[in-house]
């Protein structure tokens, strides 16, 4: 069976049949649009894309992996505002001869990440496509308080870290590589583990500035760092090595630290606060916010790629 045979519309039957709707989701799928609930009058709204071959592999990963992945990382930019996601939209494109078990185990994962904060897939499109590519958008509630954004970070404050970084690049080397074990890192990469509380929790404790680890620690504080017209200085010491990623760094030849500095894609939250703030443990203090510009290590500029970039692979 292929998703030519059962057609379009028989798809969109088949995977709408195994969504569950939360709260936020006033009409879900069937007519022309969607209507969510957006309590706070303003919607916090994200896109992101995966497509194959670039973004993942059938063949590293399972239909449902992709779908907790693709969700996750939209998620993690709405949480990433200090919002609570209320809904997703997902765009389809695919080869005309894949099973159509495939989409509906995908769909499965989708809503299983979104109901992990209550979410839920309310719509979105099907199309054919010699690519498999899979867009999907996320909307966010605010509950009434401004958004964390990128530009507010000011010198003296803390650079703190929610979540864990280099598991997912671990997982990918390890793959790139031909084997599928550690299991921990190759699962971490698989489906990553998101903080989503940690979002409005941050915008709660004053958070000045936040953002989604998904293309590299040092990468993206470097957006923070620009957009507010600060440095920052991470504390090498502040990141163990957690055995497994030690032992697989090793095996492989690799800089641990690498992967935990520069690598992406388990969207863990990194932020700033005042100096003072008492921070949760779920809140890591990593490093300063300092005059200046850039991000640097132990005060030292680091040596190698500072994170992913789609289009020159790394920076």
């Amino acid at each position: 069976m292929t998703v030519a045979g059962v057609g379009e519309f028989g798809l969109i039957d088949r995977v709408t049949a195994r969504l569950t709707y939360g709260e936020s989701c006033l009409l879900g799928p069937g007519d022309d649009a969607a209507v969510v609930a957006a309590p706070d009058r303003r919607v916090v709204a994200s896109t992101d894309v995966l497509v194959e071959g670039r973004h993942f592999r059938r063949d590293w990963s399972t239909a449902r992996d992709v779908g907790h992945r693709a969700a996750a990382a939209n998620l993690a930019d709405i949480a990433a505002m200090g919002a609570t996601p209320t809904a997703l939209l997902v765009a389809l494109c695919m080869p005309a001869e894949l099973d159509p078990g495939w989409a509906e185990e995908l769909t499965d994962g989708l809503g299983a990440e979104a109901a992990l904060v209550g979410a839920s897939v309310v719509g979105g499109d099907m199309s054919a496509s010699p690519t498999l590519t899979i867009a999907v958008t996320a909307l966010g509630d605010l509950a009434g308080r401004p958004p964390v954004v990128r530009s507010g970070a000011r010198p003296g404050d803390v650079v703190a870290l929610a979540g864990r970084t280099g598991w997912a690049a671990a997982g990918y080397t390890v793959l790139s590589r031909g084997f599928r074990t550690p299991r921990l890192p190759v699962e971490a990469f698989r489906r990553p583990e998101v903080p989503y509380p940690a979002g409005p929790e941050a915008a709660e404790l004053g958070a000045t500035a936040m953002i989604d680890v998904s293309d590299g620690l040092l990468a993206d504080l470097g957006h923070v760092a620009k957009a507010s017209g600060v440095a920052v200085d991470l504390r090498r010491e502040a990141f163990e090595v957690p055995r497994q990623m030690r032992d697989a760094a090793q095996a492989l030849g690799v800089d641990p630290y690498s992967w935990i500095l520069a690598g992406g894609d388990d969207h863990a939250l990194a932020a700033t606060f005042p100096p003072g703030v008492a921070l949760p443990e779920r809140w890591r203090p990593v490093g300063r916010v300092t005059e200046g510009a850039g991000v640097t290590v132990d005060g030292a500029a680091h040596v190698g790629p500072a994170g992913w970039d789609h289009f020159r692979r790394a920076e």
